[in-house]
């Protein structure tokens, strides 16, 4: 299947185009792009940079990908790249850029993610598979979110936080520690509300599962404990459940504390 580019696009030589992909009226694509199958590049979109696009994404009417990082110590000599996997939803004038030498120089977009109208993802983050990023949401450099996470409208994400596998952030809310996995965070500054009841049986967890999550979550977050205390009742009790074991190993790791 041959590509389809509209008269009006401006494709650069050193680009690398695939079968089936799809360039609209005023997109540019700029420097050494690698674009693959079935790829649709909406309107004025502009894609630049060492910038790798996996199979089946689609991007919307002015999207910017691969813009250099906003970051002061980037100098434009540097080698730094932007890797996107495959079935990625970039909608209007979404922003993403590479990563900086600093933070290991790649920003990192696995498969299946929706990144709703204006959102930003900065240099150095890495984002899992099945995320759902809401119109505005801001992520500053070096933050990581897991797998299937869903972050609310205008809500911001401080530099090097975490977000953990399948939790839920309310619209509006400022980040500025780890949301642990299975959670629901909200607020400014986001504090935790509880388990993300709704994601987990949408993700068909067992109900053996969710009760003994509740359980761990209410030893590791309402006992009143010190974090270690708390984190070695939850291991002797619960060690045997695969869901309680990842959020303790997530909160275990923490650099910037828990919300």
């Amino acid at each position: 299947m041959s590509s389809q580019v509209h008269e009006t696009a401006v494709i650069s030589n050193d680009a690398q185009i695939g079968e089936g992909v799809t360039v609209g009226a005023y997109s540019v694509i700029e420097g050494p792009v690698v674009i693959g199958n079935n790829v649709t590049i909406g309107h004025h979109c502009l894609l630049q940079g060492s910038t790798i696009i996996g199979d089946g994404c689609q991007f919307f009417t002015g999207a910017v990908i691969g813009s250099p990082p906003q970051d002061k110590k980037f100098q434009k000599t540097d080698k730094v790249y932007l890797k996107i996997g495959e079935d990625n939803v970039f909608r209007e004038y979404v922003t993403v850029n590479p990563g900086t030498i600093d933070g290991g120089g790649v920003t990192g977009i696995g498969n299946g993610n929706l990144f709703m109208a204006c959102s930003h993802v900065a240099h150095d983050c890495n984002i899992g598979n099945d995320c759902v990023l809401a119109n505005y949401v801001g992520l500053s450099g070096h933050v990581v979110i897991e797998d299937r996470a869903v972050v609310g409208g205008l809500s911001g994400i401080h530099q090097f936080a975490r977000v953990g596998f399948l939790s839920m952030i309310g619209g509006c809310s400022k980040v500025n520690q780890d949301v642990p996995p299975f959670s629901m965070v909200d607020g400014n500054p986001a504090t935790l509300r509880g388990l993300n009841v709704i994601g987990l049986k949408r993700a068909n967890l067992t109900s053996e599962a969710m009760l003994a999550l509740r359980r761990a979550f209410k030893i590791l977050f309402n006992s009143g404990l010190a974090r270690s205390h708390a984190i070695s009742q939850v291991r002797e009790q619960m060690e045997t459940h695969p869901e309680v074991i990842r959020v303790l190993e997530f909160i275990e790791v923490s650099k910037r504390g828990i919300s």
